[in-house]
C-alpha cells in the first residue's frame, strides 16, 4: 500500500464493509464517487491526500465579497459561490465540484517527481488544466481578435482565480444542455461571465447605484432561464421549421449555422451582453430581419461532390482529355506521339478545360452559397462575382493565345521559331494560371510554414488568403509533419503511377481504333428514325461511356489494392498475428511472465522521464522477449514474486473464461498456474504446455542409458518445459508418497530413505550410474496405476497397497544397478528391520488416504495423473474457438509495442458512455422459450449455435446445486437468462464486458501496492480457498456489491485491503445513458427492473436519463438526471438532477442522448461504446497502457482520439453474419491502420474509440446533432477533430468487441443507413471544408474512404447501365449490325472494362482487403480456405446485392433526400421473411431495376447480330446476368426456409393480399400496398424542383424501349418514318382506354348488375380479337409481334407511372390519380410474379431447401433445424 494513504480500517474488508459499520443515514446527502460534502467519512478514495489537497483548495473562499442573493454557510465553497452570484443550479454545482475535484486529485496524483507538500493543491497542475479546459476559448479570442477575459498572469500564480476560471467555464458547460453542441457558444458566454466575475474580484463599483458591481445575470436558476433558454429556443424553433428534418437545409438553421454566427465580431455588437432578446439573431429565419444560414449553406445536388472535391475532378478531367488527344495518334508509348508539335499543342487545350471547370466551380459556389450574402456580408458576394469573372476571363485569355499559335502555323505551313514563340507565350500564361497550385505545392513540401500562417491571426495573412478561401475558425493549420507527408505522398504517387498506367494503356488506347472505324464509316443505315445525320459520334459516345465511367472510378481499386498490402506491412511490423494457435502459444508461454511485468506492471517511475536512451532499452528488450534473445526471461522458479503476480493475472483470466461459460472444468486445470503447494522446486506451468513432455523425457532416458548424467540433464534441459515437467513429476511423486504413508510407520521411514539416496545421486551427479534407466517405464506405469485409483470416487485402500508393494518391488529389485542382499537392504533402511514382528505385508497397515472433500489434495492428483499420462500435442485445448482466439490474441499482444504501464493510482482516469434507447436488456423466460413457425427458439438456436459454451454452463450450474434440467427454469433461471443475454447483442452483454474495466482496475491496483508478503500469503490462501470451495473459488459470502452479473467475481478480490476500490472508483466511471428510463419505471416497464439489477450488481455502473416532470396540464419540465444503487440502502437513489431548457430531442436522438449524460462522465478520456459491443477482462489490463498513448506525439500532434481495434463477435451465428464480419474485420483493422498510418486521414466511425475529454468537451462534444444532416453522427466527431486540429491514431495491441446485424433485412437495413448518411455528408459544411483545406494528398484518401467509396459503388452500377444502355443503343439502331460485327470490335478496353466490373461484382473487392487481413492473422492457407467457403456459400451474391442497396440509398439521398435512422434490431435469424415483406423492403432498390436490366438483356440477346454468337453474347453479359441474378435471389436465398414449397404457396397468398386490400385511414404499409405505394413516394415530396426535373430526365429512359422496337415489328414493314412510332402510341391510347373500361364497368356493375360487367369484358376481349385478325389479314403484321410489343409497350407504361408520381401533387385531385393507382398495381403484381416465379421453380424441385439451409446456416444448426422439423411436437432441448 502506498505512504500516501491513510490505514485501511480493518485489514481485508472491501468498499462495502468499511462503510457497513457505521449505522446508514438516510438524511445523509447522495453522492455519487466520493463524498466530498463529509471529507471524514469513512471512504476508501477519501485516504488520497490529493482528494482532500483538491477539495480544501475549492474552500478557500477567504476573504471574497459574499453573494447577496442567499445564505452563506461556513461550509461553501467557490463553486457554491459562483452558483449563488451567478444563478447557477444546486445540482449543477454539487456535479461540477466532484467532476474538478477528482480531476485535479487525479491529475496531482500523476505528478512526477511528487509535490514536496501532498496535503496542497500544486499550483502547475491548476495551471496546465486550465490552459487546456480555455485553450479553444483563448483561440477564439485571438481568432477575433479580442482580449482573453482570463486574468491571470503565468509570472504569478493565483490558485484561487484559476479554480475559478476554471469553475466557471465547468458550471456554464454543466447547465448548458443543447449549447453543448455550440462550443463558440460557449466561449461567448463565458467570456462575457468571466469579465462580470473579474469586475466583482477586483471591487468594481457600479456607476448607476454607487454599490459593489454585481452580474447582469442572477438569482435562482437564472442562468438557465436568461442565458441558456433564449438560445435553447431559438434552436428549437428552427427546428420546428425544418418540418422533422424534410425541408431544405437552406431554409433553416441547424446548430453549426447558429455556432458560427459566434464565429465572427459581429455577436458582440448585434447580440450584446446581457443579450438582447430583440436582436435579429433570435428571428425565426421566417422573418424580413433574420439571421440566416452562417457560414456554409446545404444544397441537395449531386454538383456537391465536384464542387467538394473539385481538386480530384481536375485531375481526373484534365488526364483524361490529355490522354485522349495523345492515344488518338496511334503510337505505342505516349512519349512517341509526343515527339509531334502537333500533339503538344492540342494537349495545351487542357487549360481551357482546367478554366472552364474553374468557372463551373465558381458558379456553383456562387448558385448554392448566394443566401450567405447580407449586408454584414458583402465582401463574400464580391469575391463570388469577382471569382466568375476572372474564370470567364482566363478562358477568353487562352482561347486568344491558342488562337495565335494556330493562326501562325497556318500561316508559315508548319512549326517555325514564331509559332514555337507563340506556343512559349501559351505557356507563359498558363505558368500565371497555374502560380497558386505552385504556391500550394510548395506550401505542401514546408507544411510547417503553412501551419504557421493559416493559425496566426495576422491581418495581412486574412487579405493574402481572401481570394482562395473565406476565413473561417476551423480548418486551419491543418497540414501533417514533412515525415508523415513523404509517407502518404509515396503512397499516392505509387497509386496514382499506377491508375494512370493501366487506364491509359488498357482503357484509353484500346478504344481509339474502334471509335476511328465507326467515325469513318458513312452512310450508315439505321433501322429507326434518324434525327441527325451522321450520327456516328452518339454511337462513340456510347461506347466511351461504360469505359469513361470506369476510368473515373478505378482509382478505388487500386488504392483498396495498395490499402491492403502496405496494411499488411504495417501489420507485420506491429507483430500482429505471431501467436496463432496453440503451438505458437507454447513456444512464447514461458517468456509471458517478463512480458507481462515488462508491459502490464508498472515500472520504477524515472524521476527524468522517457528520454531516448529508455526508448532504445525498451526496443532491445522488447526484442529480446519476443524471439527469446540471450534469455531475457530469467528461470521463473516458483519462489518468485514476478511469478506469483504472473500466476495471479494469469489465472484471473481462466476463471474469467469459466464464468463466461467458454472453457470447462477440465479446460480450467489444463490451463491454470498452479500455486505450489506440495514444495515443487520450479514453476509450474499449465498442464496444457507439458502434454507428452514427460514421455520423452522417460525416451530420452531409456536412449541414453550410459550417458553420464551431466549429458542426460542438459538434453532433458534444452525444453524448458521438459525440465520443469521432470522436476516437478519428482516432487510431486515423492511429496504423495510421503503423504498417503503415516507417518510413524516404517514404510513412511523406508520411502524417505528411497528419495534421499536419489537425492543424493543427484547430487553427486551419479544418478546415471547408481539406477538403471530402463527401469524407469515400470515405474511409469504403476505410478500412473496408483493415481488412477487415487482419482476413482470410491477408493480401494487394498488395491493401493497392492500397487505400493508393486512399486516397491520393482524398484528394489530392478531400478538400483547393484543388487542388494536383504540384510543390505535393512541395514541401509529400505527394508523393514524386523521383520518376524511385523504383522503382515508391507505397507498393509501403513496407506492412509486424505479425506475425499480434501480439495487440494486430489488436485494435485489429478494434475500429477494428467502430467504422467498425457500423449497428445493437446492443440485443441481448449476446444472452444473464441477462448482461443481471445487467448492468441492477447499472448500476442503482450509482445506488441506499447507504452508502459503507470501504476493505477497515476493513470489517466476515464469513463466509459452507452447512449441506450429501448433496447433488450436481459431476455425474458418467454422471449428464451416462445417457438417461431418452424418451431425454433432463441434458446434453442443459441444451444446450437454454442453447442459447447451450453454444455460447460450446464456443467457449471450443476456444480452451483442444480438438481435437474427442469432447475433451469425456477432456481436458475437468472443464470439462463444471463447465459442467452450474454450470447446476444443486448445491454446486459455490453455492462459485464465494460465493468471487466472495474474489476481490472481493482486487481492491478492490488498488485502494484501489495507487498511481496502479501502476494506469497495471498497466492497462498488463494490457492487452498480456490481448491477448498470450488473450482473457480467463487465465494458466495461476499457483499453483492462485489459480485458481477454472473454471481462470480474476481477471487483475487478476496485478497484485496480495501483501497483498490477507492481508486478504482477514481479512475473509472461507467455512465449508461438510458434516455426513457424515467418514463419506463413509471410504467413498470420490465427494461427498467432489469436496468435496476445492473446497477444493483455493479458498483460503478451510472445511469443517466431524462426526467419529464408535469407542471399544470400541457406544461413539462425536463430534467438530466443520474442514479446509481446504494448498496448500504439496498435502493436506487437520484445523485443529481439537473434542469434542462426543454425537450431534449431537437436534432438526432442518440447524439443529443449522449449529450445530456456526457456531464455526469468524470476522468481524462471517454471511451464511446455503442449498446451492441462486449469487452473482454484481459484487454481490460491494457487500458491504462492505452490511455498512456495520450503522451506521446504521433507525428507533430498528440493524439485527440485513440482508435482501438474491434473484434466482431457475431461472425458464428450464419453464413450472412460471418460475410459482413469478415467485411467489417478487414475494415475495423486493416482499413483503419492504413488510415491512420501513413495516410493521417483516419476518423472516427462509431467504433470504440477513446476521446481525449476535456479537449471535446470544450470543442462541441463527441459526436454532432443537427436533424438529418448528421444522421451518421459518430463520423462527424471526426471530421470535427481533424477540422479543429486534432490527432486520430489507431492501436491494435487492445481490442473490444462488436456485434453486427446478423439477417439480411437488418443488414440492408444498415446499409441504408449508411448510404443515406453518406449521402447527407456530401451535402455538409465538414466534408466541404476537408476537401478544401486538406492537402491534395489527403484529400484523396479522405475522398475514397468516406463519400467516394459509395460514390464510386454508385458508379459501378451506372457502368453496368451505360454499357447495357449503350449494347441496346447499337442493336436497336443497326449500328452493331453495319459496323461492329466482326469480333474484333470486342476490343481490349471493353473486355478491361467487364473484367473489373467483375471483380467488383464478385466482391472481391472487398475481399482483397478481407484475405490480406486473414492471411496476416491466420495465416495465408487459412484465408483462402475461408474465402473459397464464402464463394462456395454465396458470398458474392451478397456483396453485388450490397452493392445496388449503397448504391440506391446513396443516389437518392443526394438526389432527393428522405434519409432517415432506420432501427436495425439486434435479434436472431431465425425467422422466415415472408415475400411481401421482402417485396416492401426491396422492390423500388433491387427487383425493378434487377427487371429493368434483365428486358436490356433479353432485347439485346434478341435483335443484336453479336448475340448470335453465343458464347460472345455470354462472355459479354455473364456480369450482367449475375447482377439481374443476384438482384432478385438474394433475399430468398439468405432467408431461412427461403425455398420451403408450402412457405412459397402461403408467402404468395399473402402477397396477393396485401396487394388488393384497401385499408383504411390508419393502415399501415405491411397491411396495404397502396399505403406503400404511398411511402415509396415520400422522397418526391420533399425534393426540390432540380431533383424533380431530374428524376423526369431519368425517367424518360423507359419509353426508348418503345422506340427502338416497334421499328423491329413486322407491322412496321422495315420503315423508318417518325409515323410508325407516333403511330404506335395509339397501342398506348388503346390500352389504358381498355383497361379504364373495364375499371368503370367493374365499379358500376360488378356488385349489383354482374351480367353487365361480364357483358363488357366479352365486348373488349371480341374487339381486341378482330382488331388483331384485322391486322394480320391486311397488315404486315406477325403473331410474334404481340408478344415482341409487351416489351416495348410495358417499360412505357412504368415510365409515365414514375413521372405521373413526380407530378403527383397537380394529378392527385384530377380524376386520372385513381387509373394511374390501378396501373401501378397491376405493375407490382406483374414484378411479384416475376420475382417469384425463379422463387417458386427452386421451391419445387427438390434439394433446394435443405441446400439453401446448408448455405445460410453452419452444419450444426442444418442439423438442428432437421431435427426439429422431424421430431414431433418440435420442442427445443430445455
Amino acid at each position: 500500500m502506498s505512504l500516501r494513504q491513510r490505514p485501511p480500517a480493518a485489514a481485508g474488508s472491501q468498499y462495502g464493509a468499511n462503510r457497513s459499520s457505521q449505522p446508514p443515514n438516510p438524511e445523509e446527502e447522495a453522492y455519487n464517487i466520493i463524498p466530498i460534502h463529509n471529507l471524514i467519512a469513512d471512504h476508501p478514495s477519501l485516504r488520497y491526500p490529493e482528494v482532500r489537497a483538491a477539495a480544501y483548495a475549492l474552500r478557500a473562499v477567504g476573504s471574497l465579497r459574499k453573494p447577496p442573493f442567499g445564505a452563506w454557510h461556513e461550509h461553501m465553497d467557490l463553486l457554491d459561490w459562483l452558483g449563488l452570484f451567478f444563478g447557477f443550479q444546486s445540482d449543477n454545482v454539487r456535479n461540477q465540484r466532484e467532476h474538478l475535484v477528482l480531476h485535479l486529485a487525479n491529475a496531482q496524483m500523476r505528478l512526477q517527481p511528487p509535490p514536496d507538500n501532498i496535503d496542497t493543491l500544486d499550483p502547475g497542475v491548476l495551471r496546465r488544466f486550465r490552459r487546456k479546459l480555455l485553450s479553444n476559448y483563448s483561440a477564439w479570442c485571438s481568432f477575433l481578435g479580442r482580449k482573453s477575459n482570463v486574468w491571470i498572469r503565468d509570472s504569478a500564480p493565483d490558485p484561487r482565480r484559476e479554480l475559478l476560471y476554471t469553475g466557471l467555464y465547468l458550471l456554464i458547460w454543466g447547465e448548458s444542455a443543447n449549447l453543448r453542441f455550440m462550443p463558440e457558444c460557449i466561449s461567448y458566454i463565458f467570456h462575457h461571465m468571466a469579465m462580470e466575475l473579474n469586475r466583482i474580484l477586483e471591487d468594481y463599483i457600479d456607476e448607476n447605484t454607487g454599490q459593489p458591481v454585481l452580474p447582469s445575470i442572477s438569482g435562482e436558476n437564472a442562468y438557465l432561464a436568461r442565458v441558456v433558454k433564449p438560445i435553447y429556443e431559438t434552436v428549437h424553433n428552427e427546428v420546428e421549421r425544418s418540418k422533422n428534418g424534410t425541408a431544405p437545409h437552406s431554409a433553416w438553421r441547424n446548430y453549426d449555422d447558429i455556432n458560427e454566427y459566434f464565429w465572427s465580431p459581429r455577436c458582440f455588437q448585434k447580440l450584446k451582453w446581457p443579450m438582447d432578446l430583440g436582436s435579429n439573431f433570435f428571428a425565426l429565419s421566417s422573418k424580413s430581419k433574420h439571421v440566416g444560414k452562417t457560414g456554409f449553406v446545404e444544397q441537395r445536388s449531386f454538383w456537391n461532390l465536384f464542387r467538394s472535391f473539385d481538386r480530384l475532378w481536375v485531375m481526373l478531367i484534365l488526364f483524361l482529355q490529355a490522354a485522349i488527344i495523345v492515344a488518338w495518334e496511334g503510337k505505342e508509348y505516349p512519349w512517341q506521339a509526343l515527339e509531334s508539335r502537333y500533339v503538344q499543342v492540342r494537349v495545351l487545350t487542357v487549360f481551357f478545360t482546367w478554366s472552364a471547370l474553374r468557372l463551373l466551380q465558381s458558379l456553383l459556389d456562387a448558385g448554392m452559397q448566394y443566401s450567405l450574402i447580407s449586408r454584414e456580408t458583402l465582401w463574400l458576394g464580391v469575391r463570388m462575382v469577382m471569382k466568375t469573372v476572372v474564370a470567364a476571363g482566363w478562358i477568353i485569355v487562352f482561347a486568344v493565345f491558342y488562337a495565335r499559335i494556330w493562326t501562325q502555323e497556318n500561316n508559315d505551313g508548319g512549326w517555325t521559331s514564331k509559332g514555337n514563340a507563340r506556343v512559349v507565350n501559351f505557356l507563359e500564361v498558363a505558368l500565371v494560371f497555374i502560380l497558386p497550385e505552385l504556391l500550394a505545392l510548395a506550401l505542401f513540401i514546408v507544411p510547417w510554414i503553412r501551419n504557421f500562417l493559416e493559425e496566426k491571426n495576422w491581418r495581412i495573412f486574412y487579405l493574402l488568403s481572401w481570394w482562395f478561401q473565406s476565413r473561417i475558425f476551423v480548418g486551419r493549420g491543418l497540414r501533417e509533419g514533412l515525415v508523415d507527408n513523404i509517407k502518404y505522398s509515396s503512397f499516392w504517387i505509387l497509386v496514382l503511377a499506377t491508375k494512370f498506367s493501366f487506364s491509359y494503356f488498357l482503357q484509353i488506347k484500346p478504344m481509339v481504333a474502334p471509335s476511328k472505324a465507326l467515325l469513318r464509316i458513312k452512310n450508315l443505315e439505321y433501322e429507326w428514325h434518324e434525327f441527325f445525320d451522321n450520327s456516328n459520334r452518339l454511337a462513340v459516345g456510347l461506347l466511351w461511356l461504360p469505359v469513361v465511367l470506369m476510368y473515373l472510378m478505378d482509382l478505388n481499386i487500386w488504392y483498396s489494392i495498395y490499402s491492403s498490402f502496405y496494411g499488411a506491412v504495417v501489420g507485420l511490423f506491429s507483430h500482429l498475428g505471431e501467436i496463432r494457435n496453440i503451438q505458437q502459444l507454447r513456444l512464447r508461454f514461458q517468456f509471458f511472465a517478463s512480458a507481462i511485468k515488462f508491459n502490464l506492471m508498472p515500472e520504477e517511475q524515472l524521476l527524468h522521464g522517457r528520454n531516448m536512451r529508455n526508448r532504445f532499452n525498451d526496443a532491445i528488450h522488447r526484442l529480446k522477449l519476443r524471439y527469446g534473445l540471450g534469455r531475457p526471461y530469467k528461470k521463473l522458479e516458483s519462489n518468485q514474486v514476478e511469478a506469483t503476480k504472473f500466476a495471479l493475472i494469469w489465472n484471473e483470466i481462466i476463471s474469467i473464461f469459466r464464468e463466461e461459460d467458454i472453457i470447462n472444468d477440465h479446460e480450467v486445470e489444463l490451463l491454470e498456474l498452479p500455486q505450489n503447494s506440495w514444495n515443487v522446486r520450479v514453476i509450474r506451468w499449465p498442464c496444457l504446455l507439458l502434454c507428452n513432455e514427460l514421455l520423452l523425457a522417460l525416451s530420452q532416458a531409456k536412449e541414453l542409458v550410459d550417458a553420464p548424467d551431466k549429458w542426460l540433464w542438459y538434453k532433458i534441459c534444452k525444453n524448458e518445459y521438459r525440465r520443469c515437467v521432470v522436476i516437478e513429476a519428482y516432487d510431486s511423486i515423492k511429496h504423495l508418497l510421503l503423504q498417503i504413508i503415516k507417518f510413524d510407520t516404517e514404510e513412511h521411514s523406508i520411502i524417505k530413505v528411497l528419495f534421499q539416496e536419489i537425492d543424493h545421486s543427484l547430487d553427486i551427479e551419479k544418478f546415471t550410474k547408481t539406477f538403471k534407466m530402463t527401469a524407469l517405464p515400470q515405474i511409469h506405469l504403476k505410478l500412473i496405476s496408483l493415481l488412477k485409483l487415487l482419482n476413482e470416487p470410491k477408493k480401494d485402500p487394498n488395491k493401493v497397497v497392492n500397487i505400493l508393494q508393486a512399486l516397491y518391488e520393482i524398484v528394489i529389485r530392478n531400478f538400483f544397478k547393484d543388487q542388494r542382499t536383504s540384510d543390505q537392504l535393512r541395514e541401509d533402511g529400505l527394508a523393514p528391520r524386523n521383520l518376524s514382528s511385523s504383522t503382515g505385508l508391507l505397507f498393509e497397515n501403513a496407506v492412509e488416504l486424505p479425506d475425499a472433500n480434501n480439495g487440494t489434495f486430489y488436485r494435485q492428483v489429478r494434475r500429477l495423473h494428467t502430467i504422467l499420462t498425457s500423449r497428445d500435442s493437446m492443440n485443441n485445448i481448449p476446444k472452444n474457438l473464441e477462448a482461443r482466439r481471445r487467448i492468441a490474441f492477447f499472448s500476442n499482444s503482450l509482445f506488441m509495442n506499447m507504452p508502459h504501464a503507470p501504476q493505477v493510482e497515476k493513470m489517466m482516469a476515464f469513463s466509459v458512455l452507452t447512449p441506450y434507447y429501448n433496447e433488450e436488456v436481459l431476455y425474458s423466460k418467454e422471449q428464451l422459450r416462445t417457438e417461431n413457425e418452424d418451431g425454433i427458439s432463441i434458446l434453442y438456436y443459441l444451444q446450437t449455435i454454442y453447442d459447447d459454451e451450453w454444455n460447460n454452463f450446464l456443467e457449471r450450474m450443476k456444480r452451483e446445486g442444480m438438481k435437474d434440467k427442469n432447475d433451469l427454469w425456477t432456481t436458475k433461471l437468472r443464470d439462463l437468462r444471463l447465459w442467452a443475454s450474454f450470447r446476444g447483442q443486448t445491454l446486459t452483454r455490453t455492462v459485464r464486458g465494460m465493468m471487466y474495466y472495474y474489476r481490472a482496475l481493482k486487481m492491478l491496483a492490488y498488485l502494484d501496492s501489495a507487498s511481496e508478503k502479501d502476494i506469497e500469503e495471498g497466492s497462498h490462501e488463494l490457492g487452498s480457498v480456490r481448491r477448498n470451495n470450488s473450482i473457480d473459488g467463487f465465494n458466495s459470502e461476499r457483499s453483492p456489491s462485489s459480485r458481477s452479473l454472473s454471481r462470480a467475481s474476481s477471487s483475487v478480490s478476496l485478497l484485496f485491503k480495501g483501497h483498490e476500490y477507492g481508486t478504482a472508483l477514481m479512475k473509472y466511471t461507467y455512465v449508461v445513458a438510458c434516455q426513457i428510463y424515467g418514463s419506463q419505471k413509471a410504467k413498470k416497464d420490465p427494461h427498467a427492473e432489469e436496468i435496476l439489477y445492473l446497477m444493483e450488481h455493479n458498483e460503478a455502473l451510472r445511469v443517466a436519463y431524462v426526467d419529464e416532470v408535469l407542471k399544470g396540464r400541457d406544461e413539462k419540465e425536463y430534467y438530466s438526471v443520474l442514479v446509481k444503487y446504494d448498496q448500504q440502502l439496498q435502493k436506487e437513489v437520484e445523485i443529481y438532477r439537473v434542469k434542462l431548457p426543454g425537450p431534449l430531442k431537437l436534432g438526432e436522438g442518440k447524439p443529443e442522448n449522449q449529450n445530456h449524460a456526457l456531464i455526469f462522465t468524470r476522468g481524462d478520456a471517454v471511451q464511446t461504446i455503442d449498446m451492441n459491443q462486449d469487452n473482454y477482462f484481459e484487454e481490460a489490463l491494457k487500458m491504462r497502457n492505452l490511455l498512456e498513448e495520450y503522451r506521446t506525439y504521433y507525428g507533430i500532434r498528440k493524439p485527440t482520439i485513440l482508435g482501438v481495434r474491434e473484434h466482431i463477435f457475431t461472425g458464428s451465428v450464419s453464413s450472412l453474419a460471418w460475410f459482413m464480419s469478415a467485411q467489417e474485420t478487414s475494415f475495423v483493422t486493416l482499413g483503419q491502420r492504413v488510415l491512420a498510418n501513413p495516410l493521417k486521414i483516419r476518423m472516427h466511425y462509431g467504433h470504440p474509440d477513446v476521446f481525449d475529454r476535456f479537449w471535446f468537451l470544450t470543442r462541441g462534444g463527441i459526436s454532432k446533432a443537427s436533424r438529418v444532416i448528421n444522421i451518421s453522427e459518430d463520423i462527424f466527431a471526426g471530421f470535427n477533430c481533424t477540422l479543429r486540429g486534432g490527432n486520430v491514431t489507431h492501436h491494435e495491441y487492445i481490442q473490444v468487441g462488436k456485434g453486427r446485424d446478423v439477417g439480411l433485412n437488418q443488414i440492408s437495413m444498415f446499409e441504408a443507413k449508411v448510404a443515406s448518411g453518406n449521402g447527407e455528408q456530401v451535402l455538409s459544411r465538414d466534408v466541404y471544408r476537408l476537401g478544401h483545406r486538406l492537402d491534395f494528398l489527403r484529400m484523396l484518401s479522405f475522398f475514397y474512404t468516406t463519400v467516394g467509396f459509395f460514390f464510386n459503388t454508385m458508379l459501378v452500377v451506372l457502368t453496368v447501365y451505360a454499357f447495357l444502355w449503350g449494347r441496346l443503343y447499337l442493336a436497336l439502331s443497326g449500328v452493331e449490325g453495319s459496323a461492329l460485327a466482326d469480333k474484333s470490335s470486342n476490343n481490349k478496353a471493353l473486355g478491361t472494362i467487364l473484367n473489373q466490373q467483375f471483380i467488383i461484382q464478385l466482391g472481391l473487392f472487398t475481399a482483397l482487403p478481407m484475405i490480406v487481413e486473414n492471411s496476416l492473422e491466420h495465416g495465408f492457407l487459412a484465408a483462402i480456405w475461408d474465402f473459397i467457403t464464402m464463394l462456395l456459400q454465396l458470398s458474392s451474391v451478397f456483396y453485388t446485392f450490397s452493392m445496388g442497396t449503397r448504391t440506391h440509398f446513396f443516389g437518392r439521398t443526394i438526389l432527393h433526400g428522405g434519409a432517415k435512422y432506420r432501427a436495425t434490431g439486434r435479434g436472431f435469424v431465425v425467422q422466415h421473411k415472408s415475400f411481401a415483406e421482402n417485396y416492401r423492403l426491396y422492390a423500388r432498390s433491387h427487383f425493378v431495376k434487377a427487371i429493368e436490366l434483365g428486358l436490356i438483356l433479353t432485347v439485346y440477346a434478341a435483335y443484336s447480330v453479336i448475340a448470335t454468337d453465343t458464347f460472345v453474347y455470354i462472355a459479354m453479359t455473364i456480369t450482367s446476368w449475375f447482377l439481374v441474378v443476384s438482384w432478385i435471389m438474394a433475399p430468398f436465398v439468405f432467408n431461412p426456409s427461403g425455398f420451403d414449397w408450402l412457405k412459397t404457396v402461403d408467402d404468395f397468398d399473402d402477397f396477393m393480399n396485401w396487394i388488393w386490400y384497401r385499408g383504411g385511414v390508419f393502415a399501415k404499409a405491411e397491411q396495404s400496398w397502396e399505403k406503400w405505394w404511398n411511402e415509396e413516394q415520400d422522397h418526391l415530396r420533399t425534393t426540390g424542383l432540380w431533383g424533380k426535373l431530374l428524376e423526369i430526365i431519368l425517367d424518360l429512359r423507359f419509353f426508348f424501349f418503345q422506340y427502338g422496337i416497334v421499328y423491329q415489328l413486322g407491322i412496321a414493314a422495315n420503315s423508318t418514318s417518325i409515323a410508325v412510332y407516333l403511330l404506335s402510341w395509339i397501342y398506348v391510347v388503346v390500352a389504358v382506354a381498355i383497361s379504364l373500361t373495364i375499371a368503370y364497368a367493374r365499379d358500376k356493375y360488378a356488385a349489383k348488375d354482374h351480367i353487365y360487367y361480364r357483358l363488357v369484358q366479352f365486348l373488349v376481349i371480341l374487339l381486341v380479337i378482330i382488331v388483331i385478325v384485322a391486322l394480320l389479314e391486311f397488315t404486315h403484321f406477325k403473331f410474334v409481334d404481340l408478344f415482341t410489343s409487351l416489351l416495348a409497350f410495358v417499360p412505357t407504361g412504368w415510365g409515365l407511372i414514375l413521372i405521373a408520381q413526380v407530378f403527383r401533387p397537380f394529378l392527385r385531385r384530377t380524376s386520372a390519380w385513381e387509373a394511374i393507382i390501378s396501373l401501378a398495381r397491376l405493375y407490382d403484381i406483374m414484378f411479384g410474379v416475376i420475382v417469384m416465379a425463379p422463387v417458386a421453380l427452386l421451391s419445387w424441385l427438390p434439394g433446394f431447401q435443405s441446400m439453401q439451409t446448408r448455405i445460410l446456416f453452419n452444419e450444426a444448426f442444418s442439423r438442428g433445424l432437421h431435427i426439429s422439423q422431424i421430431v414431433t411436437g418440435k420442442k427445443s432441448k430445455v
